[in-house]
């Protein structure tokens, strides 16, 4: 039997319409406070709704985060966040379970903030947005739209903003010093998140204390464990910066397109002679997270196309 939601209000959510088909495994996404536990709590009958009616089919069960995935005859599941804390054999496991909890015709609604684990299990996807259904359908579909409402979300938290790291090295003979390392968007402010596929750009402010003939400022973007992911410098770019005297200050601007996945990344600074003698060198000196409307696996961003035909 399903799991039926007609005009059911309970605060934070608004009269809400929806119904979970029989043999069905919803997964219900949404930010904090847009009204995913009281869905659950709706739906598993522990709470009366304000307004509006749940059906729903007995016996309920609902786990919450602590709780081990006991499924037994249950016809009508809430699980929420109840896969957080487990392993990979649990989580493989529980997968097995849904699928047989499926095929005799359960219904069940899994709350998860990890997007790879709803797509895998659900159905469907319901995403709750400040107390209403923003959208449903398509597993896939659904979470890009989601997706692209947390892009611009963390990119307007991020906006002006820079996230400062305490170097785990900084070494160099002491004629220059790096007075600053920031990451730019795509109109050259400041922030702590790039969109993938977009302009981004890096600024590095460098004072000199002694004269340096020809001087290279260099980049390295890493993952948060430590692979290399891009480097460059203005001699392998072909921008000379030299001469400099005592007392000039540089601020050098490299500008190009974001093709990175999705991920937390940190940023190596230096500047260095040609030969590669350091004047000052900051490693993972700030981090920045890189943001995408769409799942992409691996490092690289490609923006690959595809094209298909029936071959004969």
């Amino acid at each position: 039997m399903s799991i039926i939601f007609e005009g059911c209000a309970c605060a934070p959510l608004f009269p809400f319409t929806a119904a979970a088909p029989s043999g069905f495994v919803i997964g219900v996404v949404g930010d904090d406070g847009a009204g995913k536990q009281t869905l659950l709590r709706l739906a598993s009958g522990t709470i009366p709704p304000e307004a509006g009616s749940v059906t729903a089919a007995d016996p309920h069960r609902h786990h919450g985060p602590f709780d081990p995935l006991v499924i037994g005859k249950a016809q009508t599941l809430s699980l929420y966040h109840t896969l957080a804390l487990k392993d990979a054999a649990a989580r493989a496991q529980a997968a097995i379970e849904l699928e047989l909890f499926r095929r005799r015709g359960g219904a069940a609604l899994l709350v998860s903030h990890e997007l790879d684990l709803i797509q895998w299990l659900a159905d469907e996807v319901w995403w709750l947005d400040e107390g209403r259904l923003a959208a449903k359908g398509d597993p896939r579909e659904v979470l890009d739209l989601y997706r692209h409402h947390l892009a611009a979300k963390l990119r307007s938290r991020a906006a002006g903003t820079q996230i400062p790291l305490t170097p785990t090295m900084r070494r160099g003979d002491g004629r220059a010093t790096i007075l600053s390392i920031e990451t730019l968007d795509e109109q050259g402010a400041p922030t702590a998140a790039w969109r993938a596929g977009q302009a981004a750009g890096i600024r590095v402010t460098v004072q000199f204390h002694h004269p340096v003939e020809d001087p290279v400022i260099g980049i390295l973007i890493r993952t948060r464990i430590g692979f290399e992911v891009f480097g460059t410098n203005t001699g392998l770019e072909k921008a000379k910066l030299g001469p400099c005297r005592a007392g000039q200050t540089l601020q050098v601007t490299f500008s190009f397109l974001c093709l990175l996945c999705p991920h937390e990344y940190t940023l190596t600074v230096a500047s260095h002679d040609p030969d590669g003698v350091w004047h000052d060198w900051v490693e993972d000196g700030i981090a920045f997270t890189v943001s995408d409307t769409r799942y992409t696996a691996g490092v690289a961003c490609l923006r690959a196309s595809v094209s298909w035909g029936e071959v004969a």
